[in-house]
């Protein structure tokens, strides 16, 4: 028997009477008489009231020995029997150390039974009583019961009728106490803690009341009715690690048939695990949203489950638009002057010092992409110095994905992940939330029933038209598409550059014409005039690198550009104009009484090209093709231009790529003149050809992040892709990575030639993207074409999961997302199944109900499954490996309950969230993969927790604080290598083990779930 298992086997009845016999009958009172009562006052074997003898006392440890064997059962035996006898002794011996506590039993109780067994063992060996020697397995049997004596004495002491009265008036006296030292203390003392607490309180109203809507495009114009509540529009897209399309969790070494794909996880929480994120996003893909939500919950106090580490946290939301603007970045005392925050005055001095020095911070650095390139390095050096100042906040800045590169702050230990684009599932729950919105706006029955049809219109289109499809990736696109399918009565112009004028003809005339805003006889603008004025002020921006401008510079180059618009005149001066458009266009903004923006980079960046192709500014845009700010720009300005601008302007663009002084950006601005391509219907075939034989040169794509910069590509790229023939397996997935990044139908064709490929990793790729793609066309042509053996087939809905089981056994599976219990344990085959993995389930709570059924299953991945905790009703199972990860609650380090009922695990990964466990696990564990969150580990309750280990991965995600002693682990028999992220000492002590330690990493910071 696993003496682990003993104080759960030996029943209360059996032991409570033997133990009530060390202890006289208490008389009546409260026990008050004498302070304090010991617990040597108390035993029946020394004193006046003597009961039992020393010889009594050795009868009765003998009689709980047996029964601990007898409990055990047969072939279970916890020692060898020729120590029954030495164990009950040493047992016995603890037990008279009873009468030499000086404790009362309310300080026993608090000591805790382990502590109990502690001070037994202090007053035995104090005393001068010897024990006998055991072996290794007497020993263990040994203390766990002796642990288990301890267990019920304290719970005999706190049944006696004194305890509770005498605990009454200790805490009684102890509160009066402490009470009185608190009335000093605030007398004397003035509460800047209760100045924070109060201000906090306000700061968190006005950021709710601040960031908690959105302006939804196209819904309508005036204000109450643009606006929607963030909870209901917010939508968590996906987004993956830069490091890799799907990382591998290599959760043990050796084991890479083991080893499942990563799923992409939900953008809301890149923050989970993580104190450090930078997240990457083309314009529009809801970058700028995911903060507002973020900055939402904190002040709320109200995260969702998988973030409770915003708990206690004070969002400051620094948009760098706004704040780069100013002379210097500005220090956590001016964050929110530098931000136009109302309550800037109010706050208490050195609030945000108190706030960021206790860790309790949440900075979101919104747009790195937002800044001139030349204020970036000075931004990275701000950003850093507040690192070092304050290294315990949470931290996520965004950027444009080409603006910076990819280590920009790997130095900082910022980890770093891209917004993929919207899925198809994605739009679909898009365009029903649109929709919703829109249905607020509605006069009557008849409004919604029209809505109503051009919702299914829309979600019918977007699933059959390619091109549609593939313009409708990210949530500004898709809302502009669903506005306009809306205002033209179910037609939907083709192409980018079509989708924009149709748009903007929408917003700045036709939608106040259709909805009768103005009188008659009020002066209207047409729509050719606003958008000269506009591209104006969208122009200076892009040239000058800014984001937002000021308002009274806004008036001046509307003032300027008044002799070319003359028919502007009609409204009044350059104040009335602006005025008109910031009220009416629906493009402009105020961000501030002072400043002006538009609402979205994307409608900016599509003026300001059309502007610089009108002024022919071809010098300006080559000059600045290597900055990210400029690459939309550049693709725009190629679709307003006519064929030979076109022509002209590639041809530059070619020439400066192939420059010497170019060559870091040279890949980049190739496959930049490529994705013009597709906004140049009528070009020279020449210009064409050579754009496309210099895209070539980096083609096939060789590393993951190349393979998704020829994604931006679009369609186009797919041409450009080779066939799996000839290609290296590394070659061959990132060829996968990006066609299946390009969510069109003309990749399925492509990705099906890959479908036979022998390599775990491009099967992997494929059997993980059909979320893009039509799910019936993608299971068809790739899906039922892979090879089974060692590929985790992976299903996001129960449309795919159905598809998967009704073709054939699915040994090894991934199910992503919120599968309840019912639709587990009703459709996975106990007897195929032989390796699950469940990733990002919410809802999943008894783990027996749903997959205790599943005779044959021998490995399970839980990540991310934040209700899973509790592993009854799977002890049947044969499960030889268990992968446990919740990087959600990766400060915490949750170690689920009743391992120890796994008697077949040999293989554990899990984190725990302390420098020890006290927790029983499986008995035969040999392969350990421990994440210790906390930055110390006690290795000495290593081996009595895992008796059989040979292998042990320690890692520290957040770093340890000293050196970590390995010497405890001598006494592991088997034990053959040991890896750790720390400073070690001790490792002499191991001879023949295989030590590997790396303290250089000890700082890096990752999360739970980093291999």
């Amino acid at each position: 028997m696993d003496p682990a298992t003993m104080g759960a086997r030996l029943a209360s009845s059996v032991v409570t009477p033997l133990i009530k016999k060390l202890f006289v009958k208490e008389g009546a009172g409260a026990g008050l008489v004498e302070q304090p009562v010991r617990v040597s006052s108390l035993v029946s074997f020394r004193g006046e009231k003597r009961t039992l003898t020393e010889r009594d006392l050795g009868k009765l440890a003998a009689e709980l020995v047996v029964q601990a064997i007898r409990t055990a059962g047969p072939g279970e035996r916890p020692c060898p029997a020729d120590e029954d006898e030495l164990v009950a002794e040493q047992l016995a011996t603890m037990l008279y150390a009873l009468g030499d506590l000086d404790m009362d039993d309310v300080q026993a109780v608090r000591l805790g039974h382990r502590g109990l067994a502690h001070e037994l063992t202090r007053a035995t060996h104090a005393q001068g009583r010897s024990t006998p020697p055991l072996s290794p397995s007497g020993m263990l049997f040994f203390l766990r019961l002796l642990h288990t004596a301890c267990l019920h004495i304290l719970h005999f002491f706190t049944q006696r009728s004194t305890f509770v009265a005498r605990t009454l008036v200790e805490q009684s006296d102890q509160l009066s106490e402490l009470i009185a030292k608190t009335d000093v203390l605030v007398e004397r003392l003035p509460s800047q803690a209760a100045q924070d607490a109060g201000f906090e309180r306000r700061y968190a109203e006005y950021t709710v009341g601040k960031h908690s809507t959105l302006t939804i495009v196209g819904v309508d114009l005036s204000h109450a009715e643009a606006t929607w509540p963030l909870d209901a529009a917010y939508l968590s897209l996906e987004a993956v690690s830069s490091g890799g399309e799907h990382p591998l969790g290599d959760a043990f070494a050796g084991t890479a048939a083991d080893t499942p794909q990563h799923a992409a996880l939900p953008a809301d929480r890149a923050l989970s695990g993580h104190r450090r994120v930078l997240l990457r996003g083309i314009a529009g893909s809801g970058k700028t949203t995911l903060v507002q939500w973020l900055a939402v919950c904190t002040a709320r106090q109200e995260p969702p489950r998988g973030l409770e580490q915003l708990i206690g946290r004070v969002p400051f939301v620094l948009p760098l638009r706004t704040i780069a603007r100013q002379g210097s970045l500005p220090s956590p005392a001016s964050f929110l002057a530098a931000v136009h925050n109302s309550l800037d005055g109010a706050q208490p001095h050195g609030w945000a010092d108190r706030v960021l020095s206790a860790g309790r911070g949440l900075l979101l650095v919104d747009g790195i992409d937002e800044i001139p390139e030349r204020d970036r390095e000075r931004t990275r050096a701000w950003l850093s110095d507040l690192l070092i100042a304050y290294p315990d906040n949470l931290w996520l800045v965004t950027s444009r994905p080409s603006a910076v590169a990819e280590d920009w702050l790997a130095a900082q230990d910022f980890t770093e992940f891209t917004l993929s684009p919207m899925s198809r599932e994605d739009m679909a729950a898009f365009i029903d939330r649109w929709h919703e919105a829109a249905r607020r706006t509605c006069r009557g029955e008849e409004d919604r029933a029209e809505l109503n049809a051009y919702q299914s219109a829309l979600q019918t289109a977007v699933r059959t038209k390619q091109d549609l499809t593939r313009l409708a990736t990210n949530p500004l696109m898709c809302g502009l598409i669903c506005a306009l399918h809306r205002a033209r009565r179910g037609y939907l112009p083709p192409g980018r550059k079509a989708l924009y004028d149709a748009a903007l003809s929408m917003l700045l005339t036709r939608r106040d014409t259709e909805r009768h805003v103005y009188a008659p006889g009020d002066v209207q603008l047409d729509e050719e005039p606003q958008i000269q004025l506009l591209q104006r002020l969208a122009y200076y921006l892009i040239r000058n690198g800014e984001a937002e401008l000021d308002r009274d510079r806004a008036e001046r180059l509307i003032e300027e550009a008044l002799p070319s618009v003359p028919a502007a005149r009609a409204l009044g001066d350059a104040p009335a104009i602006l005025r008109h458009l910031l009220l009416r266009s629906g493009l402009l903004r105020e961000p501030s009484l002072t400043t002006v923006d538009f609402v979205h980079r994307t409608f900016q960046d599509y003026l300001g090209a059309k502007a610089a192709v009108e002024a022919w500014d071809v010098g300006l845009l080559i000059r600045n093709a290597h900055d990210a700010q400029w690459e939309d720009v550049i693709r725009m300005a190629v679709a307003h231009a006519r064929p030979r601008e076109r022509a002209e302007l590639l041809r530059k663009l070619l020439d400066v790529a192939r420059s010497k002084d170019s060559a870091e950006s040279t890949p980049r601005l190739f496959l930049l003149a490529m994705a013009c391509l597709e906004h140049a219907p009528d070009l020279d075939p020449a210009i064409r050809d050579e754009v496309t034989r210099h895209a070539m040169e980096f083609v096939p794509p060789v590393t993951i992040p190349q393979a998704r910069d020829l994604a931006t590509v679009g369609p186009l790229a797919l041409e450009l892709l080779p066939g799996p023939e000839g290609l290296t397996d590394e070659v061959a997935e990132c060829c996968v990575v990006t066609a299946s990044r390009i969510p069109v139908d003309a990749a399925i064709p492509y990705l099906a030639r890959f479908a036979d490929h022998p390599a775990v990793g491009v099967r992997a790729q494929l059997a993980s993207s059909w979320g893009r793609f039509d799910t019936g066309r993608y299971f068809h042509e790739v899906i039922l074409r892979l090879d089974r053996d060692g590929l985790y087939f992976v299903a996001e809905s129960m449309e795919q999961l159905r598809l998967l089981l009704d073709t054939g056994p699915r040994p090894w599976l991934i199910l992503r997302g919120d599968f309840t219990e019912d639709e587990i344990r009703d459709n996975l085959d106990g007897a195929e199944l032989t390796r699950l993995r469940l990733n990002g389930n919410h809802v999943l709570e008894d783990l027996g109900a749903a997959i205790g059924h599943l005779t044959s299953l021998e490995t399970l991945y839980l990540t991310d499954c934040l209700r899973a905790f509790f592993f009854t009703g799977l002890s049947d199972l044969p499960l030889r490996t268990l992968i446990f990860e919740t990087p959600g609650l990766s400060g915490v380090g949750v170690v689920p309950w009743h391992l120890e009922k796994l008697t077949s695990l040999k293989r554990l990964k899990v984190a725990i969230g302390h420098a020890r466990m006290e927790r029983d696990f499986p008995p035969n564990i040999t392969w350990l993969d421990l994440h210790v969150l906390h930055e110390f580990l006690d290795a000495a309750w290593l081996p009595s927790a895992f008796p059989r280990l040979r292998h042990l991965n320690v890692h520290f995600p957040g770093g340890a604080d000293r050196p970590i002693d390995l010497s405890p682990l001598a006494v592991l028999p088997d034990l053959e290598a040991v890896t750790i992220n720390a400073e070690i000492t001790g490792a002499a002590s191991l001879p023949g083990v295989t030590v590997t330690a790396s303290s250089a990493s000890a700082r890096r910071s990752g999360g739970a779930g980093s291999p």
